[in-house]
């Protein structure tokens, strides 16, 4: 994953609905759960992958998961996370980073690490 951008969807404009709690993050006021917090972030696929992972391996370690997947275009992929607020605040910290599983090998097993740099 690389060219990792926060998206401002035209729905957080609705007042009603969306409250802005820090930059990019919002707070769906429909949503009585503790993950009732959003993040719209696009980013593009690199050769090799897919949408699976590394995204899976990012909703994991900052335990948060995917309500919308807005646009799926080739390499282009636009999508909604929601959590808590620290959680995706966490999460916001890949924004302009390459994101990406490299295999290792430790005590003669192979395992998969994410990296973000």
């Amino acid at each position: 994953m690389k060219n990792i951008q926060i998206l401002k969807l035209e729905n957080y404009a609705d007042a009603e609905r969306y409250e802005s709690v820090e930059a990019g993050i919002y707070k769906d006021l429909t949503d009585a759960e503790r993950t009732n917090h959003r993040l719209a972030i696009s980013f593009e696929l690199e050769d090799g992958e897919n949408t699976q992972y590394p995204l899976e391996d990012i909703l994991d370690k900052y335990r948060i998961h995917v309500t919308e997947f807005i646009k799926e275009d080739g390499p282009l992929i636009e999508l909604e996370l929601a959590g808590p607020q620290e959680n995706l605040r966490l999460a916001a910290g890949i924004i302009g980073k390459r994101v990406y599983n490299k295999d290792v090998v430790e005590d003669g097993k192979n395992y998969v690490s994410l990296v973000i740099e």
